[in-house]
């Protein structure tokens, strides 16, 4: 059995029935996951309102060859933070590699290179962000609740939000029309 540890580049999709609101039908993108925890970023809601241009304009930035993408829920933790997952052909002052698939930029200077048409060639954008202390997303991992998919950039970059956890179970084979809400007893 692979083991829990390191999901770093790949998806976590909320199995039914988590039992936490917060994370229902959730496609995460793990950024980071180590022996002090995990970090990642929803991608499968949007904030209903809240493109990206009204993102900028917020910092004042004009949007100027931005497109008015959607911007994401990405998590409980920190909503008003923002974050940028993005192609690894750009990088800022705190650009993180995450395992060579994509990198992850929280600060300013991502959404001004992107307004400006220097940014990056793809990106997702989301405010908010989920986390796990040491050991905890092993021990979620255990139980039912996750299930992980191989970080494809299709799903990260060419699905729309609505449509991620959907398509991450399919690509690992599982139709998640079938899935239950509960575990069953032996």
């Amino acid at each position: 059995m692979e083991s829990a540890r390191y999901l770093t580049g790949q998806f976590l999709l909320a199995m039914p029935g988590i039992g936490d609101p917060r994370f229902e039908r959730a496609a995460i993108a793990v950024c980071a996951h180590d022996e002090q925890g995990a970090v990642g970023i929803g991608l499968g809601t949007v904030i209903n309102g809240l493109g990206l241009h009204t993102l900028l304009e917020q910092f004042a930035i004009d949007p100027g060859a931005a497109p008015n993408a959607p911007v994401h829920l990405g998590g409980p933790v920190e909503p008003r933070r923002g974050f940028v997952i993005h192609s690894t052909d750009w990088g800022g002052q705190d650009t993180i590699d995450v395992a060579g698939r994509w990198a992850m930029s929280g600060t300013i200077d991502v959404l001004r290179a992107i307004a400006e048409g220097a940014g990056p060639s793809r990106f997702v954008v989301a405010l908010g962000y989920a986390a796990w202390g040491d050991g905890q997303l092993d021990e979620e991992l255990t139980r039912h609740g996750w299930f992980n998919v191989n970080g494809d950039l299709a799903l990260l970059y060419d699905t729309p939000a609505s449509e991620r956890w959907e398509r991450g179970f399919a690509e690992a084979g599982v139709d998640a029309r079938l899935l239950a809400s509960g575990a069953g007893t032996a």
